[in-house]
């Protein structure tokens, strides 16, 4: 058995930055994401969603692309919604891309207390700068990024 410890932070948004993430609709977000994580090795620690993005606090193995497990909880979560909740204005879906960066272990706790605390977070203002620009769909960061 191989031993590793890697924590990823990752943003993404709905499409067109779109409004549709409810209690009911993040709910549902929530357990299929928890759910789809398992299912791939991966678990989250932490999941914080405001009614236009979600920001995320994950382990994946070091077995598992990035890619490919972003790609699968993004694919399984709009579909859960589209099959049990159609969320207003129609079909629920994410943007395109990504934002990711990994996380030291001495900032876990503070990276998943602002996770944790999204609402909060937007209703007082108190929003993170570097973390909420992530969030930005047509955001690129020079040289590390592509679309």
């Amino acid at each position: 058995m191989s031993y590793w410890r890697l924590f990823y932070y990752i943003v993404w948004a709905t499409h067109e930055r779109l409004p549709l993430i409810d209690d009911h609709v993040e709910r549902l977000i929530r357990g299929v994401l928890h759910s789809k994580a398992k299912d791939l090795g991966a678990f989250i620690h932490e999941a914080g969603m405001v009614e236009d993005h979600l920001h995320l606090v994950v382990s994946i193995p070091p077995t598992q692309s990035i890619a490919a497990v972003v790609s699968q909880l993004k694919g399984s979560s709009s579909h859960a919604v589209n099959h049990v909740s159609t969320p207003a204005g129609g079909r629920f879906q994410w943007q395109d891309g990504y934002a990711v960066l990994s996380i030291g272990e001495r900032s876990l706790a503070a990276v998943l207390a602002y996770v944790r605390n999204q609402k909060g977070h937007h209703a007082g203002g108190t929003t993170n700068d570097l973390f909420e620009r992530l969030a930005a769909p047509a955001q690129r960061h020079a040289g590390h990024s592509r679309e």
